[in-house]
């Protein structure tokens, strides 16, 4: 979405001012000097930001014009953001905070602005952020004025991270009323902060008497001036304002009794030296000040807009010159704003006189901007004027940009400010109403909206492009198109949103009935909608154990989505996809999804998508049961190598679900169950059905151990029984159940076989019914082992071919070698025998090597809380040698202090403290 350039630019200097060369000198310390964090916190009105502007406006100054200037020698760089209330959200923020760093450099922030628009993880947008500051040996300050209004602490905690990650060449300044909740006292402690205080930005008398005279031109005796610099406590709001109102009384007596009588607080004098400065203004220009105040930034064709008026652009050239508290924006003076004092002041004398008008003047700059294309300036005027059509004419057009550029927040914020009545009348906003509720979990809350939205639709008459008028539709031109293709589709998406909701509360029925009707409303060429659509389509067959229907459907949504060019949520899908082929019985197919999956995210530039670990996990699975422990763990490694980030939350218990897999085939069964345990406590519900519960799993090992008891104790505490009708959701545990029951038998409860056997019977009916292959091989192999231990060797056996012949070429392996030696013996018998029926793969399993070594540390180990970074991961090979620090910074190409730093968070994140412990540990979790 398009930013606002004069948030970027350092605000030019006026052409009066009283130098602050006091304050500034105390600022240019050389480079190598920079302390980290330049802090300057005052209250309202101290001349903050011009101090500020003073420090580093001649380091942004033109060469061309000034080639001996400060920038020609110094060489700083000077990235400025002048913040406002929306960069309390932290995407805002990162936004603008990224695009003021690009402004010193077009490759500086690239990836990390690419990361965020992605939706990629703070932590990697502000990790890649400071990687490219630190590509830089030019020393560079960060500047953030009105540090207050963004105030958050998703914020405050990104600009934490920034403080302790900054490499030393970069400094960070800020502007600020209050002490942010910043690590302070540590930088003060270490000598790596440079605070001015109000007590520092307090005009001197010397200050004050040239600021008075000789700026303001007022003559006033130097007892005069020290008269009113002590009342004002130098407070350069006071001082102005005070200039101001003097001018209005005509001869030195009169300024004299002004003066006398002139005291109190700031507040105090603000609002009474505000009404006198207005009041000493020729009524048209009161006026104009009044009218204009709701504005955030000034031109003169904006002002003209509310005024009425022509001259907005001269208006503003006399305030400046008057220092009516205007501060221009840019270098051309085209774009300004006033004090925000004076604008508060101003505004709160404006809605005392006649609300009903501030509300007028609001929607007046939201139709300017609104002209202009500009619709993230147009929204906020819009929806706090008078005009509630044009509010939400306005919204509806700026949804499709908010979703394309995941801005969640602000899309929630600007819909839910839209009076209801006004939403229940406008089916797009009402469906954009029920996303919020969506978001905020309150499922129930999605009905009516959905409801009002499909009663709206019948003969609904949009209309938008007839109120904005001529020059608004044609500025808004790609908005205005989006929009309308938003309202084409939007029968579709009422009924996608109640399939989510009926997929959340496990209403299958409901989940196929809705995604049917949303497949037969898309547009043919509305490949999101119909991707959606068949998602979950595929979702719901899968849920009801048709892996055929499954398989089908949601092999068309991973088509419509690479159409859409949703690259993210197609490559996701393969992780779903393979486990529907598992389900079916084709690993082989399984793998095939998985290596074409991450084929097309091979080579790409930019951040790694969200779901490519997801996938290395998938393709570790299928790997591990068809017998290829090393692949395997090569993948889970993979996978953990490119973080969380790579991984979707609810996706995330999987890595050590899949681990645990590993460990049990290699025969470690205590680190599967440590393994499960960790991913039992990662676990997080998501859309899709847990169909092999953590629990359940762990329970399987278990039974490996011999330990029964704690087996039966899972069962029980889940409500298994063995005259169960058989029910997909739940065969996972029941093959569980099965396979206890086995171990019960030959422990001496012989009855338990036949409760298998009759339990194994439901499911396979189940399963072959259909189409779900893979339960097929594996009830049949669990049923071969309780016929065995029933004493019915020939059911056995028959069981054990069929159930290999079909699991062994498409690769099943480890369903049956994790069984033990009951299942080694039962294949020496099939092997043995003189009918072809399964002897072929039985003699392939027991060619199969029992141990492929031990169980990689990588996958034993508990992996880091947090990964290392690819420039941690340097660093840590580096300590593993003989090499000194300063060796190593000098082979990174790096200062002392920025190794210390990433030996720092090297040390954290494997939570050791010694440089020895380090590579002892890495070595332990196989990153060396």
């Amino acid at each position: 979405m398009p930013l606002l350039g004069t948030k970027l630019r350092v605000p030019a200097p006026r052409r009066q001012l009283v130098s602050r060369a006091r304050l500034v000198d105390r600022l240019r310390v050389e480079p190598a000097a920079m302390p980290r964090l330049v802090l300057v916190c005052a209250p309202a009105g101290c001349g903050k930001t011009t101090v500020l502007s003073q420090w580093l406006a001649p380091y942004v100054a033109d060469p061309a014009a000034d080639p001996g200037g400060d920038a020609a020698v110094t060489g700083l760089r000077v990235a400025w953001l002048s913040l406002d209330e929306r960069d309390a959200d932290l995407q805002e923020f990162l936004t603008h905070v990224i695009a003021a760093v690009r402004t010193t450099g077009p490759d500086l922030g690239a990836d990390a602005l690419a990361r965020l628009e992605a939706n990629r993880p703070v932590n990697e947008v502000l990790v890649s952020l400071v990687n490219d500051l630190e590509t830089s040996a030019q020393p560079t300050v960060l500047a953030l004025d009105d540090y207050h209004v963004a105030d958050s602490p998703e914020v405050h905690e990104a600009v934490t991270f920034l403080l302790d990650n900054l490499p030393p060449q970069v400094s960070l300044a800020m502007t600020t009323r209050a002490d942010p909740p910043l690590p302070l006292a540590r930088l003060r402690a270490r000598g790596e902060l440079l605070e001015l205080r109000g007590a520092d930005l307090r005009f001197t008398v010397a200050e004050a008497d040239a600021f008075l005279n000789d700026v303001m031109g007022l003559r006033l005796e130097h007892d005069q001036v020290a008269a009113l610099e002590a009342r004002t406590e130098g407070w350069v709001a006071g001082l102005q304002l005070a200039a101001l109102s003097a001018r209005g009384h005509a001869d030195r007596d009169d300024v004299g009794d002004f003066l006398d009588a002139f005291t109190g607080s700031h507040r105090f004098v603000l609002d009474y030296l505000v009404d006198e400065v207005l009041h000493s203004q020729p009524p048209e220009v009161r006026q104009f000040l009044l009218d204009t105040s709701v504005l955030a930034q000034l031109s003169g064709p904006l002002c003209d807009a509310l005024t009425g008026g022509h001259d907005g652009a001269r208006m503003l050239e006399s305030l400046e010159r008057a220092n009516l508290f205007l501060v221009p924006l840019d270098d051309h003076r085209e774009w300004y704003r006033y004090h925000h004092l004076f604008a508060a002041s101003l505004r709160a004398q404006l809605a005392a006189g006649s609300p009903e008008r501030v509300r007028g003047l609001q929607a007046a700059a939201a139709r300017w901007y609104a002209a202009e294309g500009t619709l993230d300036e147009a929204v906020p005027h819009a929806l706090a004027g008078d005009d509630e059509e044009l509010a939400a004419d306005l919204v509806e057009l700026a949804l499709p940009g908010l979703r394309q550029h995941r801005r969640d927040r602000r899309l929630r914020d600007w819909v839910q400010a839209v009076p209801e009545d006004v939403v229940g009348r406008r089916p797009v906003l009402a469906v954009a109403f029920a996303w919020t509720r969506l978001l905020a979990g309150d499922l129930d809350g999605l009905a009516p909206w959905l409801a009002a939205a499909q009663t709206r639709l019948d003969g609904y008459s949009d209309g938008i492009t007839g109120r904005l008028g001529a020059r608004a539709a044609a500025a808004l031109a790609e908005a205005v198109d989006q929009h309308l293709d938003e309202l084409l589709g939007l029968p579709a998406w009422i009924e996608v949103y109640r399939a989510s909701v009926a997929q959340a509360r496990a209403d299958l029925s409901g989940t196929a009935r809705h995604a049917g009707l949303a497949r037969s409303l898309a547009r043919p060429d509305d490949h999101v909608v119909r991707g959606a659509a068949d998602g979950f389509l595929g979702l719901a067959a899968w849920g009801a154990g048709d892996l055929v229907e499954a398989v089908d459907t949601f092999s068309d949504a991973a088509r419509s989505l690479h159409l859409a060019g949703n690259l993210t949520d197609e490559v996701g899908m393969s992780v779903v996809l393979a486990a529907m082929w598992q389900g079916r019985g084709r690993p082989d197919e399984a793998r095939r999804v998985c290596e074409q999956a991450l084929a097309q995210v091979r080579g790409l530039s930019g951040p790694v998508l969200s779901t490519t670990g997801d996938v290395h996990v998938a393709l570790a699975d299928t790997l591990r049961e068809s017998g290829d422990l090393v692949a395997a763990a090569a993948h889970l490694e993979t996978a953990r190598s490119l973080g969380d980030q790579a991984s979707l939350m609810e996706n995330r218990h999987r890595w050590s679900a899949v681990a645990a897999g590993v460990a049990r085939a290699r025969g470690d069964l205590e680190a599967a169950v440590a393994l499960l345990d960790r991913a039992e406590a990662d676990y997080l519900p998501g859309f899709f059905p847990d169909l092999r519960p953590v629990a359940a799993q762990r329970a399987r090992v278990w039974i490996a151990q011999g330990r029964l008891a704690d087996a039966a104790a899972w069962a029980d505490r889940h409500h298994l029984g063995a005259n169960a009708e058989a029910a997909y959701l739940a065969e996972f545990e029941q093959l569980t159940l099965a396979r206890l029951m086995v171990e019960q038998a030959r422990a001496g409860d012989r009855h338990r076989a036949a409760d298998a056997i009759g339990l194994l019977d439901r499911v396979l009916a189940d399963a072959r019914a259909k189409g779900r292959d893979g339960s097929v091989v594996e009830a049949l192999a669990v049923r071969a082992l309780a016929h065995s231990a029933s004493g019915d060797l020939e059911s056995a056996v028959a069981d054990l071919a069929a159930s290999l012949v079909l699991g062994v070429p498409p690769g099943f392996r480890r369903v049956f070698l994790d069984e033990g030696a009951p299942m080694t013996e039962l294949l020496r018998v099939v092997a043995g025998r003189t009918d072809d029926t399964g002897r072929q793969q039985a003699a392939v399993l027991l060619e199969e090597p029992a141990d492929q070594g031990p169980v990689p540390a990588a996958v034993v180990a508990a992996a880091p809380a947090e990964p290392l970074s690819e420039r941690e991961l340097d660093v840590l090979r580096l300590l593993a040698t003989d090499l000194t620090g300063p060796e190593i910074a000098r082979t990174l190409f790096v200062s002392v202090n920025t190794l210390r730093t990433h030996t720092k968070h090297i040390f954290t994140k494997l939570e050791v403290n010694t440089r020895r412990s380090a590579v002892r540990r890495a070595s332990e979790l196989g990153l060396l």
